[in-house]
């Protein structure tokens, strides 16, 4: 028996065409991988419970897990990112789904809540919170070993994983797919770097002539940059990482400290995994621009102080779906994207489907892998397998059409032989 609670039954024929539209685009979790499932069927009798962003995309991974012979339980990873007609199309199909747009605090974290009921073997989290929520209030499937291997595709995510280890407090074997690079340089670059496209939709805006502030220059911040760049913008890259900050500046792209650079902004989009961004003072807030544009495409809510902002505004008008505007009491006009939320997801709809391609057929090759390898796990943050990782590369490869050379014996040995030199 299906359980569930979205927001309208009624709206699965509309989701059932969104899901179409994806999996058209997704050939290797879509098909490839799902034939073999169906066959094989290497998921048997185990339950999978996955925090993510309810999307078509994350449908055609559900509907992958399922083939498999899974039990699959999805909640929401962010409360305004929820395709209802989604979630609708997939209770139909026997997936158990906890997901509304526009939950609450208390209600985000229920959803979480009657995942974690169903003892679900396998976790997929992208954020940590249902994966950390299991640490803290049912610690009894870790103890007991029903847990048996959990993923993370997030970068703040692992960032909190990364902790919890330092700390002693990981307690699983954890998996942070986000980490391989069929996930954080197509996903999170190429990804992030369109979800720019979320402030043209929110504001009908020309990036041409348009002083735009990308902070960070990781994975996805970078292909922001560049996007931005090629819409004819005038970016500027903000960083705290020297390294990161060379990259940038020999990239082409002017690095500057944020608070020198915010007073001249047009549009101003974070992608960094870290709070304040912006720094919540009245006298940072007074030196934006009039107009400027204010977008996340982080994680969380925290990257643009949004509570303080709300807070300092003597006025805030909702403009259009998902933009509000901040009237401060200088009389000067901000406009905010997703209530600082994720706004690739909440404005455009999240990452193309074809990249999301590769990033699900990892969740569902490394769920194959957890089941497999189960009884040789520890409690550690563990790498993707390289061979897992250039599996998704090669069939992505495959159903493009694209061949590509491969290495003679000759080449193996020679390459493999530290004897070779000058």
């Amino acid at each position: 028996m299906v359980k569930f609670k979205i927001a309208k039954e009624d709206l699965f024929k509309k989701g059932k065409e969104a899901l179409y539209f994806a999996e058209n685009k997704m050939p290797v979790t879509g098909k490839v991988i799902r034939e073999r499932f169906k066959k094989e069927k290497p998921l048997e009798s185990i339950i999978i419970a996955g925090c993510l962003h309810v999307t078509k995309e994350t449908g055609i991974l559900a509907r992958t897990l399922k083939a498999g012979g899974a039990k699959v339980i999805l909640c929401g990873s962010n409360p305004l990112s929820t395709q209802d007609d989604v979630a609708a199309a997939l209770v139909k199909e026997g997936i158990n789904v906890f997901a509304w747009y526009g939950s609450n605090n208390d209600e985000f974290y229920w959803c979480i809540r009657e995942c974690l009921k169903f003892k679900p073997n396998i976790l997929i989290d992208d954020g940590a919170d249902l994966i950390y929520t299991a640490h803290k209030e049912f610690p009894e499937l870790i103890t007991n070993g029903t847990i048996i291997g959990c993923q993370e595709e997030t970068t703040t995510g692992v960032k909190r994983f990364e902790a919890m280890e330092k700390t002693g407090h990981l307690k699983v074997p954890l998996f942070p797919v986000n980490d391989a690079r069929c996930k954080n340089q197509f996903d999170n670059e190429l990804g992030t770097g369109q979800g720019i496209v979320s402030a043209i939709y929110g504001m009908h805006v020309l990036f041409a002539g348009k002083t735009v502030i990308i902070a960070g220059y990781g994975h996805c911040s970078s292909g922001m940059a560049l996007k931005a760049r090629g819409l004819g913008a005038i970016v500027i890259v903000t960083e705290i990482d020297p390294i990161k900050a060379l990259q940038a500046r020999f990239a082409g792209f002017q690095v500057v400290p944020i608070a020198k650079a915010l007073p001249n902004a047009d549009i101003i989009l974070t992608a960094t995994g870290c709070k304040d961004v912006i720094q919540p003072t009245k006298e940072i807030f007074e030196s934006l621009k009039d107009g400027v544009i204010l977008g996340n495409l982080g994680h969380f809510n925290v990257e643009i102080p949004t509570e303080e902002l709300y807070k300092f505004a003597k006025k805030i008008n909702p403009i259009r779906s998902n933009v509000e505007e901040l009237v401060f009491p200088s009389g000067k006009r901000v406009y905010l994207l997703a209530e600082g939320r994720l706004a690739n997801l909440i404005l455009s709809e999240g990452h193309p489907s074809e990249v999301m391609d590769m990033s699900f057929s990892l969740q569902c090759l490394m769920s194959e892998y957890i089941v497999k390898n189960k009884d040789f796990l520890s409690p550690s943050m563990i790498k993707v397998p390289e061979e897992i990782d250039n599996e998704v590369g090669r069939l992505k490869l495959d159903s493009m059409g694209i061949e590509i050379d491969k290495l003679t014996e000759d080449q193996i040995k020679y390459i493999n032989d530290p004897g070779s030199g000058t």
